[in-house]
C-alpha cells in the first residue's frame, strides 16, 4: 500500500544535530543559551535587520504577548480577521478582551479593508473608544492588502499586528510579512515553513520592546534578590534545544519556500483547465505567496463521487493533521459546514491515503464566539464551503502530486 501523503509534514535536513549537541555539550538545555540568542539573530537578519525577535515557545504565545505589548486588558475590544485559525483569537480572551471579527476580501482571502475601517468606525460609535489593536492574519502563506490595511490602523492610531503563523517567507511589494506592523507573529510548529518542534517568535519594533516581551515571556521577575513578581508573567521562552532545531532550519529555508512554490505551480498548471475546480494563485504579482498550503475550490454544481453520503458517518478524532484530544461529536452536522462534494472529495483522497482537509472555519461561525460583534460580506463562509487543502510540504514529491490531481480527477463524476 503507498505511504499516507500528509498536508505538511516537518523535514529534518541533518543540520540541526550539530546545534543540538552543542547544547547538549556545553549543558544549554534550559530556555536561554547560544542557540536561542542565535536563532533570534537569523531570524532577525532573514525578516528585517532593523527589527528584534523574541523567540517563544509557540506562535500562540507570540499572539498573546503581542497584544500586552499593546496594552490589550479586560473589557477592551481587538479586531481579528474571521478567516484563520483559532490561535489567532483565543489570546484575546485570555486578556479578557472581546474579538471583533471582520471578514476577508475575495481576491487573497485576508482581511477586507473596507469592512475593517468600517468596524474601527461602529465600534466607536457603540462602545465610545477604539479597539485596543488589529490582527490580520496571512492566510496559508498569502499575503493580505497590508498597505491598505496598516493606512486605516495608521489614520486612527491603532495598533497593528500581522499573525504570519502561515507566512514565514511570503512577501507584499517584496518585503518580508511581519514585518509591516508593530508586531509580527511567526509559528515553527512541526507543519510549518520550518520548525523547531515547536515554538514561535515575535517579531519586535525595538530593543525596548524585545525587552518588555522577554520580561512577560519569563515570569514578570523584578530586580530583587529573591523572586518579587508585581505583573503577571508567562513561562513562554524557547529552549535551546528547540533553538538548535530552529537555526539548522534556517538554513533549508530558502529550500523549502522553493520546494512550495514549485509544488504549487504543479497544481496551478494540473487544474488550469479542470471545470469546476479554481486553484488559489497570487492575485497579483505584488504578492508572493510562500504557498504553506495549496488549496482549491469546488464549485457548488461540481459531482463527486459519494457525495450522497457526505456526513453520513461521524468522525473518528480530529481531521487535518491535529495531535491533540478531540471531544466526540455530538451530532453529524453543524449549522455551517463544507459542501457536500467537498466532504465526499476528502473521503475519496482519505481512501487513497491522502491527507487533505477543509479550509479554516471563519471565527463568526466558530460556536464559542457566536457572541462577538462580527462584520462579514459573505466571502469567509462562502470559501469555506466550497474549499480545500492539498498537501503542500517539503515531503511532497512530483509524483505525489501526479498522484493526488488523478485521484482529484478519478473522484469527479463524468
Amino acid at each position: 500500500m503507498r505511504n499516507r501523503i500528509y498536508l505538511c509534514l516537518a523535514h529534518m535536513s541533518g543540520k540541526e544535530m550539530k546545534y543540538i549537541q552543542e547544547a547538549f555539550d556545553t549543558n544549554w538545555v534550559v530556555p536561554l543559551g547560544p542557540n536561542v540568542n542565535g536563532f533570534e539573530e537569523d531570524l532577525k537578519q532573514f525578516a528585517d535587520p532593523t527589527k528584534e525577535v523574541v523567540a517563544l515557545s509557540a506562535g500562540t504565545a507570540a499572539v498573546h504577548l503581542s497584544l500586552i505589548a499593546c496594552g490589550v486588558k479586560p473589557g477592551d475590544e481587538v479586531i481579528c480577521q474571521s478567516f484563520t485559525f483559532s490561535a489567532s483569537c483565543n489570546p484575546i480572551t485570555y486578556q479578557g478582551a472581546t474579538p471583533v471579527l471582520v471578514d476577508s476580501e475575495a481576491d487573497s482571502w485576508n482581511m477586507d479593508p473596507q469592512l475593517l475601517e468600517q468596524a474601527i468606525l461602529d465600534r466607536k460609535q457603540k462602545t465610545g473608544r477604539y479597539p485596543k489593536a488589529i490582527m490580520m492574519v496571512y492566510l496559508y502563506g498569502m499575503p493580505g492588502r497590508i498597505d491598505e490595511l496598516l493606512a486605516i490602523a495608521n489614520k486612527y492610531q491603532i495598533p497593528f499586528i500581522e499573525d504570519a503563523a502561515e507566512g514565514m517567507g511570503s512577501r507584499f511589494d517584496g518585503r518580508v510579512v511581519g514585518t509591516f506592523g508593530k508586531y509580527g507573529v511567526l509559528s515553527f510548529n512541526g507543519n510549518k515553513m520550518i520548525t523547531t518542534s515547536g515554538g514561535g517568535a515575535l517579531i519586535c519594533p525595538d530593543t525596548a520592546s524585545k525587552q518588555e516581551v522577554m520580561f512577560y515571556a519569563t515570569q514578570a521577575r523584578e530586580a530583587y534578590p529573591y523572586y518579587q513578581h508585581e505583573k503577571v508573567g508567562y513561562n513562554y521562552r524557547m529552549s535551546n534545544i528547540c533553538a538548535g532545531i530552529g537555526r539548522g532550519q534556517m538554513t533549508v529555508l530558502a529550500d523549502h519556500l522553493a520546494h512550495h512554490r514549485h509544488v504549487a505551480q504543479l497544481y496551478k498548471e494540473a487544474f488550469a483547465n479542470v471545470p469546476g475546480i479554481t486553484f488559489h494563485d497570487n492575485p497579483s504579482p505584488r504578492y508572493d505567496s510562500n504557498f504553506w498550503l495549496n488549496t482549491i475550490l469546488l464549485d457548488a454544481d461540481l459531482r463527486v463521487k459519494g457525495q450522497d453520503q457526505a456526513y453520513a458517518t461521524a468522525v473518528q478524532g480530529a481531521v487535518g493533521g491535529a495531535a491533540g484530544v478531540t471531544h466526540a461529536a455530538s451530532s453529524l452536522h453543524t449549522a455551517v459546514e463544507p459542501n457536500a462534494n467537498v466532504e465526499a472529495m476528502r473521503v475519496c483522497l482519505d481512501k487513497a491515503q491522502i491527507e487533505s482537509r477543509p479550509l479554516w472555519k471563519p471565527m463568526h461561525c466558530q460556536p464559542v464566539f457566536q457572541s462577538c460583534p462580527a462584520y462579514t460580506n459573505g466571502v469567509s463562509e462562502s470559501l469555506f464551503h466550497r474549499g480545500l487543502c492539498l498537501p503542500s510540504g517539503p515531503m511532497v514529491t512530483d509524483d505525489d502530486v501526479q498522484y493526488i490531481v488523478q485521484n482529484i480527477l478519478d473522484a469527479i463524476e463524468k
